[in-house]
């Protein structure tokens, strides 16, 4: 077994398929951009269309979109032949050989877009193959890790039960300094700083980050001040009182997991009840912001504080395996918000921004879930890694940013989102699928945060660029 797996393992063909993955999802991105869509009408013969000049940026861009098709393809058909040759996964086989079959018939729907002036449905089927290739290598790439970096014997992790008879009545841990202990000045600075932490600060940079890139989307140059101030700051306030009452709803097994044993209530810092007031406060607080835009922000506003508080804090995360999957859909609510904010609609563009943002937490927090999976299940969640293993988990993640990326590629083809766009997802993506390798080989906590700071990294830079983008149109 042991020969069998040396055999099979080669250091190199999961850096093959990186780079045949990469080079095929900037072909497609490239492709599903306005700038590609200009190139098409400068450049309407194949497989040439003159001399290749940069006066003309348009046939610079054409035959660059050529060539480097070429250049991708020889890659593809490169990989397949070394997974050949060293006896790969018949799961990896197979998926490579549907990517290198898909490929020629991709270059000739290329070809037909390219002579019929981007004609529908041409450039929607040759997109639509491209995902498809770009699909088949990231799952090439998935099975070839697992079977490179996978461990048999992983499975569940053995969870002590939570005891129902012990709350969050327990005394506060040792070391911590009651209000009582300190000074009026400092007793105040604490208790301020106690209650700003009941609103998780750390979130609310990226949530209001993808409100803003729907904003933009939305609304582009036309967007005011005045539509800025009220969504962001209705935004933070939702953000705040979601995390409060999270913090007032999971106070005892806070109590039980070293990553939040120190949280205000856990520690009877803040007592529940000035908590869940705090909390109200900020609901109406938010909704009060939001009404001044348009009743269906608020509206979003409210599901969004709802559906965190409730339906994932107190449903999802401690009963199903699925609880960050479905758990993507708070976080993608507020790309709703910002479209509604702007346009007072949910137009197509929020929906795949959405899509981008629901389909990113899984590939972002179970590199999150990895590192703390001892802690998970001293909490007694059913997180994906305590409950399928930690090879599993690194597989999903493999999948899921897959996707995002389709996701994100799609919504280039969508939108009027331009080069900046193409290149910062391909980029900071590459940037993200390599430190997800690195984990798989490296299988520590420290790998698993780099991971999770480049699926922060992508995510930040696509908003940006999404806000760039969409106020340059």
């Amino acid at each position: 077994m042991g020969a069998l797996r040396d055999r099979i393992a080669s250091p190199r063909l999961p850096t093959l398929l990186v780079a045949s993955a990469v080079g095929v999802y900037l072909l497609v991105v490239a492709g599903a951009t306005a700038t590609i869509t200009d190139a098409v009408r400068a450049c309407s013969t194949w497989p040439a269309c003159g001399a290749p000049s940069l006066s003309d940026p348009g046939l610079a861009v054409a035959w660059g979109h050529r060539i480097l098709a070429v250049v991708v393809g020889l890659t593809v058909l490169w990989t397949t032949v070394r997974a050949l040759r060293i006896g790969a996964d018949r799961r990896v086989t197979i998926a490579l050989l549907i990517a290198l079959l898909l490929y020629p018939v991709q270059i000739a729907m290329g070809a037909i877009v390219a002579t019929s002036g981007g004609e529908m449905p041409f450039p929607i089927a040759h997109l639509g193959l491209g995902f498809g290739i770009f699909g088949a290598l990231i799952g090439a790439l998935a099975w070839q890790l697992e079977v490179e970096t996978g461990d048999p014997s992983d499975g569940p992790t053995d969870v002590d039960p939570i005891d129902p008879g012990e709350s969050g009545e327990a005394d506060a841990p040792t070391g911590v300094v009651t209000p009582g202990e300190m000074g009026s000045l400092r007793r105040g600075l604490v208790t301020a700083q106690a209650y700003f932490r009941l609103m998780k600060p750390r979130l609310m940079w990226l949530l209001c980050l993808v409100a803003a890139a729907g904003m933009a989307l939305a609304a582009g140059e036309t967007l005011t001040v005045r539509t800025i101030v009220l969504t962001l700051g209705g935004g933070v306030l939702a953000i705040g009182a979601s995390g409060t009452f999270n913090h007032v709803l999971e106070r005892d097994v806070d109590q039980r997991m070293e990553r939040t044993a120190d949280r205000p209530v856990a520690t009877h810092e803040i007592p529940v009840r000035n908590a869940l007031v705090f909390g109200a406060g900020l609901t109406l607080a938010s909704l009060a912001l939001f009404l001044q835009v348009n009743v269906l922000a608020a509206t979003l506003g409210l599901i969004a504080i709802g559906f965190y508080s409730v339906v994932y804090t107190l449903i999802l995360k401690p009963n199903t395996v699925q609880n960050t999957v479905l758990g993507g859909f708070a976080g993608s609510l507020p790309a709703l918000i910002g479209w509604a904010a702007a346009s007072e609609t949910i137009g197509l563009g929020a929906v795949a921004l959405a899509g981008v943002i629901f389909l990113w937490t899984p590939a972002h927090f179970y590199n999150l879930a990895l590192a703390y999976k001892e802690d998970y299940a001293r909490g007694g969640f059913p997180m994906l890694p305590v409950v399928r293993g930690e090879t599993t988990t690194r597989k999903h993640i493999v999948g899921y940013l897959g996707a995002t990326l389709i996701a994100a590629g799609a919504m280039a083809s969508l939108t009027p989102l331009g080069g900046l766009y193409a290149l910062t997802t391909v980029a900071f993506g590459a940037l993200f699928l390599w430190m997800v390798v690195a984990l798989h080989r490296e299988r520590t906590a420290a790998a698993a945060f780099r991971a999770f700071h480049a699926s922060n990294a992508y995510l930040g830079a696509l908003l940006l660029a999404v806000i760039v983008d969409s106020l340059a149109l």
